[in-house]
């Protein structure tokens, strides 16, 4: 790997990163924007949701852009310069939502907090995975999920991977012909880590920000770990993109709490890696 390299800082607090159309897109909580980052570091606001955190980021097969909103629970669609509902995730989301993937053929898989984490940090609850289809309907997949934060999808589409950050591990769950995850396994276990934000490379390896400390984490199946990157500050999420997909992003921020609004303290920083990004996000 190549050394650290500042691409952008003045975020809040980042998260969801996505490689789409030649440019890094990511969310930033507290400035309640979708932003969409060029190579040379230039940056543009996308989207302004007002009062609303975005989150979790992809893009139906007709180019139309989903955005998860963490406090209403709800997946946002972007077509055209209109922003819809697409989902409603009440009824399944037990606290804020937040990190989503979406399938190649617009279904989404979109985790949630479980429960009040900022003022009941003492009592974890499990979540339950919200599986939105591409008309908009909604079904619960998998519970029993200890913060289902990042995700990936495997390049032939069989396998729904998924970052458990209160688990300390990685859970694979077969995709049935509808998209609907089947019967979980252990993918790895990562302990003493808190897997946030994560991104699949060619070679099966995925790279994922550990939450609970300042760096990016390279994994295996089974739990072997392959690299550790540290970074000046706590790192949230990772992408994989540039234009041989070896460029891995991460965002970065002194905490995640909101307090972090206004702070523009966050950052996001650049390496080149081995192995190019693989499947979905």
């Amino acid at each position: 790997m190549s050394g650290l390299e500042l691409l952008v800082d003045g975020l809040d607090f980042g998260e969801g990163p996505r490689w789409h159309d030649g440019r890094l897109w990511y969310s930033d909580f507290y400035q309640h924007n979708v932003y969409a980052v060029s190579p040379g570091g230039a940056r543009e606001s996308i989207l302004d949701l007002g009062s609303e955190q975005p989150s979790g980021l992809g893009w139906m097969p007709d180019g139309s852009l989903l955005v998860v909103a963490m406090t209403a629970r709800r997946v946002l669609r972007v077509a055209d310069g209109e922003v819809s509902i697409h989902a409603d995730l009440s009824e399944i989301a037990t606290w804020h939502c937040n990190d989503m993937v979406v399938a190649a053929d617009g279904t989404a898989y979109v985790g949630n907090f479980g429960w009040d984490i900022e003022h009941d940090r003492g009592h974890p609850q499990a979540a339950t995975l919200a599986v939105v289809r591409p008309d908009g309907s909604v079904q619960a997949g998998p519970g029993d999920l200890l913060f289902p934060n990042g995700s990936v999808i495997t390049p032939d589409g069989s396998t729904l991977v998924i970052a458990e950050t209160f688990g300390g591990r990685f859970s694979a769950f077969p995709l049935d012909s509808e998209g609907y995850p089947g019967e979980g396994r252990e993918w790895a276990p990562v302990p003493g880590t808190a897997p946030d934000g994560c991104t699949l490379d060619s070679a099966g390896g995925i790279w994922f920000a550990d939450a609970a400390g300042s760096g990016v984490v390279r994994v295996l199946e089974g739990g072997t770990i392959t690299d550790r990157l540290p970074t000046p500050q706590p790192a949230y999420a990772c992408m994989l993109g540039g234009d041989d997909g070896r460029t891995l992003f991460i965002l970065t921020a002194p905490g995640a709490g909101a307090d972090r609004a206004g702070t523009g303290e966050g950052c996001i920083w650049t390496t080149t890696v081995e192995q190019a990004g693989a499947g979905l996000p």
